[in-house]
């Protein structure tokens, strides 16, 4: 019977630092004179400390044993998986990676592997992303599938296609035929970004697309409304239902600071008395900070307006976000306003006094 030889290594990515300025570690396994990435280890080093001939830590300080304890259990692991199969036929490193990895095989193509990235996201959806998180990657992956069908007649990439020329002509494409403004583009250039990074932690991409790219965001002055333009939308009588529901949400963003998201997920939990003033208590989906508002008349009274409208109950029957914005628009135009107004807006709008509204009773009645 053939000895098979078997061996863990760790080494570090070169040209990639995290924020901390550490190199990232990653994984090789070699089965007799045959090699293979297995992808990140997901640890990082100071390189100073890095001793590449053994692939550990050096010194005795209390950082170095961490790092190399974990190193030994990742190794501890790998190894496990190889005497598991060490005799039988079929024994192979793609066999121990995928073991290793969960038991997946390895995605053919890189469509294939940003699916599967996607419906991971769409299962976290509830428990520890939002609905947003998983849509913004879905039409992140609409705009790719139409580059590469408009740009090269292809359905699919495989993993070595991948590279700068096409990444930097996705960017071309959002701005030209995607008709996306700038930032909008950058956003969804990092988020491009994030499903390439994953790829190469999982050792399917061998060169970052991204090595020479570069995400730069033009700054925006987003504006706020003023007393008098937050006066008008507040007076105006809308004949279309909608607009006066949206109108009214907008409003209750104006006056709290909340984003979409925060207000969308307000339930009567979130409503909290204290000396005889009632207030909102949450924490912002996006920060996951705590967040404790004032509950003013305004906000008090269209909240009475909508209580026990949304069957799921939310205090507010609210739409998506764009179509929220889409009716926002509508709004701005009716009321003569030359500012874009958008959902996020309302959360600038940060009032500096309560405004006089003879009209609130209008609104809220």
């Amino acid at each position: 019977m053939t000895t098979k030889k078997f061996r863990v290594a760790f080494y570090l990515r070169c040209g990639y630092l995290t924020k901390e300025g550490k190199s990232l570690i990653q994984i090789r396994i070699v089965l007799n004179n045959e090699r293979l990435i297995l992808g990140s280890a997901g640890l990082s080093v100071d390189k100073n400390i890095w001793d590449s001939s053994k692939g550990r830590a050096k010194g005795r300080s209390g950082e170095a044993a961490a790092l190399n304890n974990k190193l030994d259990k990742i190794e501890a692991d790998i190894v496990y998986i190889f005497h598991r199969h060490e005799y039988e036929e079929n024994l192979s490193l793609d066999m121990i990676k995928s073991e290793y990895l969960g038991g997946s095989q390895d995605p053919g193509s890189f469509m294939e592997f940003f699916q599967g990235f996607i419906d991971e996201v769409q299962k976290e959806v509830g428990v520890s992303r939002c609905y947003a998180s998983y849509q913004k990657f879905n039409v992140l992956m609409k705009h790719f599938k139409a580059y590469i069908y408009t740009k090269y007649k292809r359905k699919d990439l495989l993993f070595g296609e991948l590279n700068f020329k096409i990444i930097n002509g996705f960017e071309h494409y959002l701005l030209t035929d995607g008709g996306c403004q700038h930032n909008t583009v950058m956003r969804m250039m990092g988020n491009l970004k994030t499903i390439t990074i994953r790829a190469m932690k999982f050792g399917y991409l061998r060169v970052d697309p991204y090595a020479n790219y570069k995400i730069k965001f033009n700054k925006t002055d987003r504006g706020f409304l003023t007393e008098e333009e937050i006066k008008t939308i507040m007076d105006k009588k809308f004949s279309l239902p909608r607009l006066e529901v949206v109108r009214d949400i907008f409003i209750f963003s104006c006056f709290t600071g909340l984003a979409y998201i925060d207000v969308a997920q307000l339930t009567k939990e979130n409503i909290v008395e204290i000396n005889g003033r009632k207030w909102i208590m949450t924490k912002r989906q996006k920060t996951n900070v705590p967040s404790n508002v004032l509950l003013l008349d305004v906000a008090k009274a269209i909240l009475k307006k909508y209580k026990d409208r949304d069957p799921n109950g939310r205090l507010l029957p609210i739409l998506t976000n764009q179509r929220m914005n889409s009716y926002l628009k509508e709004i701005g135009d009716v009321c003569g306003i030359e500012k874009r107004l958008t959902f996020h807006l309302a959360r600038h709008c940060i009032l500096s006094f309560f405004l006089k509204i003879n009209s609130l009773q209008r609104l809220t009645s």
